[in-house]
């Protein structure tokens, strides 16, 4: 299907590969959100596990929580101070699946020959996950030629332009 579509006619901000990198920010937030995901939520456990200065992860932690991907929920230890620690929300447990991504990216193209560092696998039958691209009707996607874009409704034009 062809739509006359010009893709540089339409606003890169409106994109939603654009909107996630900037809700991201920066490579720090994403280690965050997989260290969260992999059930690290206390301050002092992500700092040590990341090896992240406290004032950095102090600020990307604001951040996140800011933009909602990152709620504070507090705790206390017997006999010690209330504290906080982390917890992905919706939206950030939503992000997994760019996490899964990016994990099966680099297992498959950044490794260095020596294998991915973890498998992740389906609780219900143990064999590893994998991601699949394919469209509605069910077809698998094997390469970008198979992809066609087409703006959405939430696409802008560019300053300047009519659109298409």
């Amino acid at each position: 299907m062809t739509t006359g579509f010009t893709y540089t006619d339409f606003d890169s901000e409106s994109c939603s590969i654009a909107r996630t990198a900037h809700l991201l920010g920066d490579p720090w937030t994403v280690l965050l959100v997989r260290d969260l995901r992999n059930g690290v939520h206390r301050f002092d456990e992500l700092a040590r596990h990341l090896g992240i200065a406290r004032n950095v992860l102090t600020r990307r932690l604001s951040a996140l929580v800011d933009r909602g991907v990152v709620e504070k929920v507090e705790y206390r230890e017997p006999g010690r101070r209330a504290r906080a620690e982390y917890r992905l929300t919706a939206l950030g447990r939503d992000l997994g699946v760019v996490l899964s991504a990016l994990m099966q990216f680099g297992d498959r193209h950044l490794d260095g020959g020596a294998g991915p560092p973890v498998v992740p696998r389906h609780v219900g039958c143990g064999a590893p996950i994998r991601l699949v691209s394919e469209c509605a009707a069910g077809h698998r996607i094997t390469g970008s030629d198979a992809i066609e874009i087409e703006p959405g409704p939430g696409a802008r034009p560019r300053p300047g332009r009519t659109g298409a």
